[in-house]
């Protein structure tokens, strides 16, 4: 039947009038033979599955089965431990795997996006660096429209930091942010002018860092949680906090006014804690002297008195044996240090003249 078609034309549908062509022109394309395509078919899938009939349907259902096989296995995939998996279906985010070996629909209703979450990425506010302006001087440049905030007590200080933070969540860092970069700018540049805001400077300047910081990298932190952003700050670090560089030069100098005027106090404290300590402590020393000789003079004079009216009591008990003792123990004490020769007075002349070689001897080597 398909050798007729083809001797009425080489077409099954045969040949259309005027000729041949299916545009009515007689030059159109002849349609294809069906049988020969056919044929083409299954000597190619012989070629590669060798053997006819139901053998060969045999090797085709299997070799679709090892196809089926392939595909399911493909849905396999692996998250290393930096990394987070997100899943997405049909592009549509589904669910975030952790590190290790799981499992997803394969190709094309899933696929799997693996980003880096542990790379600490960071933002700088008020500065670019070279690496960042391109520039291979190595230098800084300062960024005044991002610097330049107002403090609490309506002073003006310049003030660069740098925000370091990590993917918390890597489904909600993919697709609930447009744009990381800069959300996590804006929201860095809020929090400093709110902490700055509520700040005097002079703590600003010296030893309200940390503080600043601390607060800064919460309220940072609630902002990109309000939005599920997906990220997690580590730290806030202030690189450099100044006056504005027009007036630079005067607060430096009021500063060491400053400095001037806390050393001189401090140097004028350290003098009092040493001169004051001191005095009292002498004061104290007279007073206690005073009151020891206060005590020692009314002793002496108490036991003097007690002596007297001992004397007197004894005196008036014996008046001649008292005077005699007291005139005897009176001439002790007068003459005890005097060089004395005692004569007896019935000697008459048998007295010798004595000369005290010794005593001379004494008061010459003197």
């Amino acid at each position: 039947m398909v050798d007729d078609f083809k001797g009425r034309g080489g077409s099954p549908w045969g040949s259309p009038p005027g000729g041949g062509g299916d545009n009515g022109s007689g030059r159109g394309p002849v349609p294809p033979d069906i049988e020969e395509i056919i044929k083409k078919i299954q000597s190619t899938i012989n070629r590669f599955m060798p053997g006819k009939g139901t053998t060969g349907g045999k090797h085709i259902i299997l070799g679709l089965i090892i196809l089926a096989i392939i595909w399911t296995a493909s849905g396999l995939y692996r998250v290393l431990p930096d990394e987070q998996g997100v899943v997405l279906r049909f592009g549509k985010f589904v669910k975030t795997t952790q590190p290790g070996l799981n499992y997803h629909i394969p190709f094309p209703v899933e696929s799997v996006l693996t980003p880096k979450v542990t790379k600490v990425n960071r933002m700088d506010v008020g500065f670019r660096s070279s690496s960042d302006t391109g520039f291979s001087s190595g230098g800084v440049a300062d960024v005044p429209e991002e610097s330049l905030m107002l403090t609490g007590d309506e002073n003006i200080v310049n003030i660069d930091f740098s925000v370091f933070w990590v993917i918390k969540d890597a489904g909600n860092f993919l697709f609930k942010i447009q744009d990381p970069q800069g959300t996590v700018k804006a929201a860095a540049e809020t929090a400093m002018r709110e902490v700055i805001a509520r700040s005097n400077i002079q703590p600003i300047l010296t030893e309200g860092r940390s503080r600043i910081e601390i607060d800064t990298q919460e309220i940072i932190q609630s902002i990109l949680d309000e939005y599920n952003s997906g990220i997690q700050v580590t730290q806030v670090q202030t690189q450099k906090a100044d006056p504005p560089d027009q007036v630079i030069d005067a607060f430096r100098d009021v500063q060491a006014a400053r400095a001037d005027m806390e050393r001189s106090k401090n140097e004028a404290q350290a003098y009092a804690n040493d001169v004051i300590p001191r005095a009292r402590g002498e004061a104290a020393k007279i007073l206690q002297a005073a009151e020891a000789y206060k005590k020692e003079v009314v002793a002496r004079a108490e036991g003097e008195a007690s002596r007297f009216i001992a004397i007197y009591t004894e005196y008036a008990k014996a008046k001649e044996v008292t005077q005699e003792r007291m005139y005897l123990e009176t001439m002790e004490k007068v003459l005890a240090d005097i060089d004395k020769v005692i004569i007896d007075k019935n000697a008459g002349a048998g007295v010798v003249p004595y000369l005290p070689l010794p005593e001379l001897k004494k008061k010459a080597s003197n």
